[in-house]
């Protein structure tokens, strides 16, 4: 069974592997991970972030405003996910007992 990382582990996990100069396999074994996933995980990234080795994902035939429309849908995607943890969060506390 494929063991699931929480999305905030795997954003942390990416932006140190990312602004670090040490090689995926070490940052892979200092967070517990194989290369292979950590790998795995800074190809979707770029793919989402619209980079693929420096280059613009797709050949330049994707265009500068759809790749940032795609940014801000997953952002408010995120930032909804939050928003309903809250509320339910908020909702089962005012439950009186």
């Amino acid at each position: 069974m494929v063991k699931a990382y929480p999305e905030e582990f795997r954003r942390d996990v990416i932006a140190v592997a990312r602004k670090s100069d040490a090689p995926v396999r070490q940052v892979a074994r200092d967070f517990g991970i194989s290369e292979t996933c950590l790998k795995r995980w800074l190809r979707l990234a770029d793919r989402d972030d619209g980079v693929v080795s420096g280059k613009p994902a797709g050949g330049g035939g994707e265009s500068v405003e759809l790749r940032e429309a795609r940014k801000r849908i997953r952002l408010l995607k995120q930032e909804n996910g939050i928003l309903r943890r809250a509320a339910a969060y908020f909702s089962q506390s005012s439950i009186p007992k």
